[in-house]
């Protein structure tokens, strides 16, 4: 046995006073080792031991642990932090060897206050009275500063005007009493010129047997994220291709235009939907930039049509939706004349010509209805009406109109067999690793293959079963039939994430979650394979109710996508709040923004604030390897567009999976 007149225990068996230590989080095995990165031996901690070690943070620290090495009993005293995700790490000398814990302790010391100096934000610490304590090189390089010709001296007086000083030196008395950390954003002169820092402050204690309070204020430059910021407030009112207003604010706009007009019924204001005619077809045929260019030259012709006093807004595709306030009905008629006039002119685009043309629905405040859902609602009908008269026309709404009723029978008894019969199908398209080229995972996509009809595309049913509620049960099917695929993909070698939409309505059944769970204990896995992609209009109703679930999928091993980013209304405020893992920017930002500056700046942005909260970014719509390129180039994650793959049937997905695995091994 060794005694205290003997060398240091820890010099005896491992041949140094201060031995390196290591924790992993796999293991509670404390690897010790005379050189960092070797293990001499390995000790077995105690469960409560090892988590007191995992509770260091990345500021140096230090611990006492009682361990038994090699038969002897040694009080460790280790000097360590959290130097990664997974792992902890230090020096550790025997406790009766002062000299060296000293020296360990003065070396992890030293290290945190090269940290303190070296940080990348300002860092200034202030006593009760605003006494300048510490004052890193940051904050010297941003304002010119020098720490030695700041330490004691007064922050108020250096740094504010007598009225901010006085302020500030009520408000810190105020944080000193009640000693809660607090936030404050305050423009700093700096060598560039003023900008917008947002300083965190907390409260410590010396720790040196003074009963000494100080606060440490930890500054970061959020001048730029601010910008970005006011952007994404735009982002959430306007139309990004076309920079008109999108769905929520004109919807918005009316509102306030149907409230002010409730106490005069002599008011009249009309509501003209607009949807082109052949979209589809010049689409599918010219390609989706062009597409895009249609979008953008038609906004303008109509906004080049509008009388005083109306506004018009993009609600996403090819539909428009104008308010004109106040109006008659025969100025919505003759406005209607004008634009379908407008729109027979064939349109420029680059070097060819599109022809296309519109159909326009009107109704009317107060006479066909006093709620915006009621007007919205009868211009769409009236706008259906147009179509089925041949299109490119118009039609006032009237209480006879039954074509969009004769639909919605038609659709909901032929959904309500298709799910009987079971007429869906799941179609795949992947998400690549813009890094790697890798499959990263699939989206399930539905389509309905109608007995009637054939292959009925998505967008003429998937809106119905919102209204009409069969899209919870149409969930349901969708759900169990991911989980299956993903199932016999797992049995075959295949381990593929699959997310799948889950759309507001089907939120507001919070069965959708116990489902899942169900399906995964059924399948023996303790973690489900399948992601859950949800629209912003999925937070709107009730935020706190849907952020509930969400937290419940992920629980379950699901991640939340975002999906359709830029197209709602979310503020960054709340995208905080979410639980989100990845958003995906909808398809209108990247469509050429290898040539659109305003779309990269934007994309950039965005970017940069996702990776602040951690969010992971999926660009969708990727169509050309140029758009490829400048995504990878900034830094996106991941991608899905035609560019890799359509949305394909689960046998033709294999295909084409085997022939990419195919395509590498030769290169």
């Amino acid at each position: 046995m060794f005694d205290e007149n003997d060398c240091a225990i820890l010099e005896v068996l491992l041949g140094t006073k201060s031995p390196c230590w290591r924790l992993g989080s796999d293991s509670n095995a404390l690897e010790l080792a005379a050189v960092r990165g070797l293990t001499n031996v390995s000790v077995a901690l105690t469960a409560a031991q090892a988590e007191a070690i995992r509770s260091l943070t990345g500021v140096t620290s230090h611990l006492q642990l009682d361990v038994t090495l090699f038969g002897h009993a040694v009080n460790l005293h280790l000097v360590g932090k959290k130097i990664n995700l997974t792992d902890w790490a230090g020096t550790a000398s025997d406790h009766n060897d002062t000299s060296s814990v000293a020296a360990a302790l003065t070396s992890g010391l030293a290290s945190a206050e090269q940290v303190v100096s070296e940080v990348n934000s300002l860092v200034v610490i202030l006593d009760r009275n605003g006494i300048v304590q510490r004052f890193n090189r940051m904050c010297e390089e941003v304002t010119g500063t020098r720490e030695v010709d700041v330490i004691g001296k007064s922050a108020f007086d250096m740094f504010m005007s007598p009225d901010q000083g006085e302020q500030s030196r009520t408000n810190i008395a105020q944080f000193f009493a009640s000693g809660h950390s607090f936030e404050v954003e305050r423009i700093i002169n700096t060598i560039d010129g003023p900008r917008l820092y947002q300083f965190r402050n907390k409260f410590v204690r010396s720790g040196s047997g003074v009963d000494e309070v100080f606060i440490i204020c930890s500054g970061t430059d959020i001048t730029a994220e601010r910008d970005a910021h006011k952007r994404l407030q735009e982002l959430a009112s306007k139309d990004v291709l076309t920079g008109l207003m999108n769905r929520y604010a004109i919807n918005a706009t009316i509102e306030s235009a149907l409230e002010a007009a409730s106490d005069d019924r002599s008011h009249v204001l009309g509501v003209v939907f607009l949807d082109l005619d052949n979209f589809k077809r010049v689409n599918d045929h010219f390609g989706h930039v062009n597409g895009d260019r249609l979008i953008k030259r038609v906004s303008e012709i109509v906004s080049d049509c509008l009388p005083e006093g109306a506004t018009v807004a993009r609600l996403g595709g090819d539909e428009f939706l104008i308010l004109v306030d106040p109006c008659t009905q025969a100025l919505l008629e003759t406005l209607a004349e004008t634009i379908i006039d407008r729109l027979r002119a064939p349109i420029h685009l680059d070097l060819m010509d599109a022809y296309t043309s519109c159909s326009i629905g009107i109704a009317v405040y107060p006479q066909h209805g006093e709620t915006l859902e009621a007007l919205i609602s009868h211009a769409d009908t009236a706008m259906y009406a147009a179509k089925e008269a041949g299109k490119h026309t118009y039609r006032v709404f009237s209480p006879e109109m039954n074509q969009k009723v004769a639909k919605c029978i038609w659709l909901d008894t032929e959904l309500r067999r298709a799910i009987e019969e079971k007429q869906f199908v799941l179609h795949y398209q992947p998400l690549i690793n813009l890094c790697t080229g890798r499959l990263h995972s699939v989206e399930a996509l539905l389509r309905w293959q109608s007995t009637s009809r054939g292959l009925v595309p998505p967008g003429e049913f998937i809106r119905f079963t919102e209204e009409s509620g069969l899209i919870v049960p149409i969930g349901r099917w969708l759900m169990q039939e991911a989980v299956s695929q993903a199932e016999h993909w797992r049995e075959n070698g295949l381990d593929i994430r699959i997310s799948i939409n889950v759309s507001a309505r089907q939120l507001r059944d919070a069965e959708i979650v116990n489902q899942l769970r169900e399906l995964v204990e059924r399948s023996h896995s303790t973690r489900t394979l399948i992601d859950i992609e949800l629209t912003e209009s999925c937070f709107i109703e009730d935020e706190k109710a849907a952020v509930e679930l969400m937290r419940q999928f992920k629980q379950l091993g699901a991640r939340i996508l975002l999906d359709d980013f830029g197209t709602g209304y979310s503020s960054l405020s709340q995208l905080t709040r979410l639980p989100i893992d990845v958003i995906k920017l909808d398809r209108s930002f990247i469509t050429g923004i290898d040539q659109n500056f305003q779309a990269q700046s934007l994309v950039r942005s965005v970017l940069s604030l996702a990776r602040a909260f951690g969010f992971t970014i999926v660009a969708e719509g990727v169509e050309t390897e140029r758009e490829v390129q400048f995504l990878k180039d900034i830094g996106v994650d991941y991608a899905q567009g035609f560019f890799y793959a359509r949305p394909m049937a689960a046998d033709t997905f294999e295909a084409w999976l085997a022939d990419k695995k195919k395509l590498r091994l030769i290169a």
